[in-house]
């Protein structure tokens, strides 16, 4: 286990629990947080044990309350423009490893964001979901104005960014932008289950196929084709997909070795 101010770590039979831990604040995230949660996600990366980052806020109220409103009250024009938690966010979405934000409580703002950048949400009866940052004069800035529209369709998005409205883990299931709505005290099965079916899977064709979704959903049909047929390519080369073809023909679970 690895513990800094703000964010914890632990990992366990393969799944690392990224818990957010600036609960006097909601989980807001100053950038200190985003720095720490930066660290943790290179720190899962190269683990070759990980196969799920689960990302989940302490506190049982808040996953993530958005961004620090001070630190944002400071910033300047053109400090817009540096990657920040815009950055961060598109590295979370391109990891190599399976996400999944796991929201039992607030996730406004950025920690919308950082939910929308992650590749499987789970929502609890507890979860409140938005993007109020017209309220305060800016938009949203970390993908928000991006992401909730390819997730959820234009016009539902313009309608949460517009009127700023939050919405309850049961709606956010309705329109799609969580995967999975439960109980809150059946959050840790739903975890447990979805990741016991992502570990049984070859790690090299995990990677493939994130890649080739992410990069071929804004392309035209044949150059997106391309893409999955050059990853597929690529994963037909790996000795895991020996080991997983000789498995199921040998009626066995596969071990593969992410080569």
């Amino acid at each position: 286990m690895e513990q800094s101010n703000y964010v914890e770590a632990v990992i366990e039979s393969g799944i690392y629990w990224l818990t957010l831990n600036r609960i006097e604040a909601r989980n807001a995230l100053d950038s200190n947080m985003l720095d720490e949660i930066e660290r943790a996600f290179g720190e899962a990366e190269k683990n070759q044990d990980v196969k799920v980052i689960v990302v989940q806020g302490a506190g049982g109220k808040s996953f993530a309350a958005g961004a620090d409103i001070k630190q944002l009250n400071a910033k300047k024009p053109l400090e817009a423009l540096v990657p920040g938690m815009q950055g961060l966010y598109r590295r979370v979405e391109n990891c190599n490893k399976v996400t999944i934000a796991a929201v039992d409580g607030y996730a406004l703002g950025g920690g919308c964001e950082l939910a929308l950048a992650c590749d499987i949400r789970m929502a609890t009866n507890h979860a409140k979901f938005g993007l109020p940052e017209l309220n305060l004069g800016i938009i949203p800035g970390a993908g928000g104005t991006q992401r909730l529209s390819r997730v959820i369709g234009k016009g539902r998005a313009l309608d949460m960014i517009l009127t700023g409205k939050i919405i309850d883990g049961e709606e956010a299931e309705r329109i799609g932008l969580v995967t999975y709505y439960v109980q809150r005290e059946k959050l840790k099965d739903k975890i447990d289950e979805v990741s016991g079916h992502i570990l049984k899977k070859g790690p090299i064709a995990i990677q493939l196929a994130k890649h080739a979704v992410n990069k071929g959903y804004d392309l035209d049909i044949e150059t997106a084709l391309w893409i999955e047929k050059l990853s597929q390519a690529v994963a037909f080369g790996t000795d895991d997909k020996q080991e997983g073809t000789a498995a199921f023909i040998e009626k066995r679970q596969a071990e593969f070795q992410n080569k």
